[in-house]
């Protein structure tokens, strides 16, 4: 074994034994013995807001608000906030925020506090942090967002509000980042929010994601690139649905947000090969009816002014000169 290799495995060793330290000269800005005072950070951990107001009355304190350090009971650097909406202190991320703490600063791993509120279910940060500016979308250096999450989780709660501030329902601003930040190319739908949901049954997120606007044919035009798809892998999300066993009624509202089925060519599967697949034998009727059928021309109607808008746009729909009831049906609101 070389010096250099010996270094390293020695290293890998010190790292082994005491992480924390390791870390701390790695992400922090001293090592562990010179370290800051972190006790802004515990107190966020222990939501004692006592403290947070006695501590932030001083200079220093209010200087480093937004410091990343390890504290007591953590492994990786983080502001005091995201450590609160991790914790679900609710009212210490209220009073953070109020002192001035920057809402999308980011940890080691790209997690925002608004991500670490959504991950710990902590439905009252995810309010105060999206009030406050934090952006629905997360951060572009984390592989994730806080509705994909939500959406895996079937907090439906969670991702009415995340929806109400505009998140991306599909993932569409990951995507316009992949010229700037030479991203690969999709190879899979599991990166969606809607397939998500689908594929862990959470028909509440299903439909609120389809009534927000998700697009029921995602992936027919892209982005996934198909001739990287694996053999098997659904290529878009009425394949998906089918492919997943889902029940009848996650096909039903593809076809009613305007999923084309003409685009998935099932025809009659042998009895092995709907085993294999967990194909629901009510959710395939229904796709085929489809396929025989053409949609009525009110849903017609009400598809094509869904795509007008788009989905940044549908919440004006209930401003149109129309009946409630109009407005109700176009809004899938009924």
């Amino acid at each position: 074994m070389t010096d250099s290799e010996n270094v390293a495995v020695e290293g890998c060793g010190a790292a082994g034994r005491n992480l924390t330290h390791w870390l701390q000269e790695q992400f922090g800005n001293r090592p562990l013995e010179q370290s800051e005072d972190t006790r802004l950070h515990n107190a966020a951990h222990l939501g004692d807001l006592d403290t947070l107001r006695t501590l932030l009355q001083e200079d220093c304190f209010r200087q480093r608000i937004n410091q990343k350090l390890i504290w007591s009971c953590g492994l990786l650097p983080c502001t005091p906030l995201c450590i609160a909406a991790m914790m679900g202190r609710s009212d210490c991320v209220a009073f953070l925020i109020s002192q001035g703490a920057d809402v999308d600063l980011v940890d080691v791993k790209g997690q925002t506090a608004l991500f670490m509120a959504v991950v710990n279910g902590h439905l009252d940060c995810v309010k105060l942090l999206l009030e406050a500016g934090a952006d629905p979308n997360g951060s572009r250096h984390h592989r994730s967002t806080p509705i994909y999450h939500a959406a895996q989780v079937g907090r439906a709660d969670i991702m009415l509000e995340l929806i109400r501030f505009h998140a991306d329902v599909d993932i569409d601003h990951r995507l316009e980042q992949k010229v700037i930040f030479r991203t690969r190319t999709l190879t899979t739908l599991a990166a969606c929010p809607l397939y998500i949901s689908a594929a862990y049954h959470h028909l509440p997120c299903f439909r609120m994601l389809l009534k927000a606007g998700a697009n029921p044919d995602y992936n027919y035009n892209g982005p996934v690139n198909r001739d990287a798809l694996v053999k098997g892998r659904a290529s878009c999300m009425l394949d998906a649905v089918l492919r997943l066993g889902c029940d009848p009624v996650f096909v039903s509202l593809l076809l009613d947000h305007g999923a084309d089925p003409h685009v998935v060519h099932w025809d009659e599967l042998d009895p092995d090969t709907m085993i294999r697949l967990k194909v629901n034998v009510e959710a395939l009727c229904v796709y085929q009816e489809a396929r025989r059928n053409p949609q009525r021309l009110m849903n017609l109607c009400r598809i094509t002014i869904r795509k007008i808008f788009g989905k940044k746009h549908l919440s004006y729909i209930s401003s149109l000169p129309l009946p409630e009831t109009i407005i109700t049906f176009i809004l899938h609101n009924d």
